[in-house]
């Protein structure tokens, strides 16, 4: 299937990703998805969405309150600075102690992928129905390339994740924005 994607779409993922990692969420949800679409504002999803008044700062922030942001939980480097503690020096001590990489395993599994690491968060079964069904618009619409309106469309055809949330909290209304994004594509 990622063969199938444009360039464009390559990078809503990309971000998706980056953004479940900035905000140390487990996983890509829906969400990372819609956030992921916002980041390129020359696509045809950020601007149908950002004439609805749905920008990235926006949905950001909505993530932000309705799942909450770790990175303030246990490793807060600044918050650790400030009373004497520098975190790259415990991590070089740990790894003379246990080994290159001691942290970036999780010792529940035994394998890479510590919150310290910028190892790749696994997507959500919601996330991965999302491209599933954007794979299957793309085929009725008789498109060979999966792009960023597909997304979008599966998004919402998704209709219960996090991302599609947002877009209703927003009034969004999306049987409208489904038919502009059938048109655009």
């Amino acid at each position: 299937m990622l063969e199938r994607f444009t360039e464009d779409t390559r990078q809503v993922v990309v971000h998706a990703e980056e953004q479940a990692r900035e905000l140390r969420h487990g996983q890509v949800g829906t969400e990372h998805l819609l956030l992921g679409l916002l980041s390129r504002p020359e696509t045809l999803s950020a601007r149908l969405l950002a004439a609805r008044g749905v920008d990235h700062a926006r949905v950001r922030a909505e993530v932000v309150r309705i799942v909450g942001n770790a990175t303030g939980g246990d490793i807060d480097a600044e918050a650790l600075e400030t009373i004497g503690i520098d975190l790259s020096a415990v991590r070089e001590k740990i790894e003379e102690v246990f080994g290159v990489g001691a942290l970036d395993r999780d010792p529940r599994r035994g394998r890479r992928g510590g919150l310290l690491s910028g190892r790749r968060a696994p997507f959500s079964p919601r996330a991965r129905k999302t491209l599933e069904l954007a794979l299957r618009e793309a085929i009725a619409l008789k498109s060979k390339d999966i792009r960023d309106g597909h997304i979008l469309l599966g998004v919402i055809r998704e209709g219960e994740g996090l991302g599609v949330r947002i877009l209703t909290d927003a009034a969004v209304d999306l049987s409208e924005l489904r038919a502009e994004i059938r048109s655009g594509l």
